[in-house]
């Protein structure tokens, strides 16, 4: 039986993502509602779908969630040859294809029974799923396996829990929100010559992103806690966000410089709308204060920066299209 769960605190003060290994570190800051959201499916033991356009912050959010709780954190990237299996094993048949045809060499007349060096069980490797819901079992199926296991990141442990990431599920046919319906509504799925794989003692908070490029079934649908990502386009409120998000990434920065990168994507954000075009957000925002960092030694070298880095980040989409 599984426990309830710990739920997440919301804090208006930037969450390091424990990105020890990048020159620019993530933080996240979350809004009100997307915490709320969390709790919400945690407490249902629902998956939560994030809907949104792309930029809006999807998949970090699902990184910050498992941060913020101490979970585990395990992502798959689905797209249009992914299959719902994929999701909880794969099973690497061209890899005992090739062992057979050597063993076969070996010791003719191996059929592959249990105990044998062909057994299924050897080249089945855990998806993302197994991983969510039974981490001993998936690291021990690994080990049998030699395949990967996920990144570990400080502070983040899987008998917290395990925060998984399913991105970008409309990318997929049908099938796959389909093929899952059973697996996430029951807690549990059989693995052909493996066995049984159930959730163990806290449930993984399924989080499943969609750019809104296919619509998902309806019975998929209903057994989601939903919510949706949305840049607030009041000039104020945009302003205000940005500033923010400049200041939890970038400590000391002046404000001057700060204001003016995001004039510059406020301005061409507007373009881009009004052209009906995908617009720059937050990531193209923080990409020339990036330059602006790592460049500038003063402020009138920044500013002309940020004028130079605004064409390659804020104004992607073909010369007349918008700009």
């Amino acid at each position: 039986m599984t426990s309830i769960p710990n739920f997440l605190d919301y804090s208006p003060d930037p969450l390091d993502l424990g990105d020890t290994n990048r020159r620019f570190p993530r933080r996240h800051l979350f809004q009100e509602d997307d915490v709320h959201a969390v709790n919400a499916a945690l407490a249902a033991g629902r998956p939560l779908l994030l809907r949104g356009k792309p930029g809006t912050g999807k998949s970090q959010l699902a990184l910050a969630a498992a941060v913020g709780l101490g979970r585990a954190f395990v992502s798959e990237v689905i797209d249009a040859r992914s299959e719902s299996r994929d999701l909880l094993w794969r099973f690497d048949a061209v890899r005992r294809l090739a062992d057979a045809q050597a063993f076969a060499a070996r010791r003719p007349g191996s059929d592959g029974a249990v105990g044998d060096p062909l057994d299924e069980g050897r080249y089945t490797a855990p998806g993302p799923l197994w991983w969510a819901f039974n981490w001993r079992t998936a690291t021990k199926q690994a080990e049998t396996s030699k395949s990967a296991t996920p990144l570990s990141r400080p502070g983040c442990h899987p008998q917290n829990g395990v925060v998984v990431l399913l991105d970008e599920i409309d990318k997929a046919d049908s099938s796959v929100p389909n093929g899952l319906l059973g697996v996430l509504g029951d807690g549990e799925f059989q693995v052909p010559g493996v066995g049984p794989v159930a959730c163990g003692d806290i449930e993984p908070l399924v989080v499943i992103n969609t750019n809104e490029e296919r619509s998902l079934p309806d019975a998929f649908l209903r057994r989601c806690a939903v919510h949706e990502l949305v840049i607030d386009e009041d000039p104020l409120k945009l302003a205000e966000w940005l500033l923010r998000l400049g200041r939890a990434h970038f400590e000391g920065i002046e404000e001057t410089i700060l204001k003016k990168a995001a004039t510059l994507t406020m301005a061409d954000r507007e373009t881009c709308l009004r052209a009906e075009l995908h617009p720059p957000g937050g990531a193209e925002f923080l990409d020339l204060l990036r330059v602006v960092v790592a460049r500038s030694t003063s402020t009138k070298q920044a500013l002309e920066h940020l004028e130079i880095a605004r064409q390659f980040f804020l104004q992607k989409h073909p010369r007349g299209d918008a700009f």
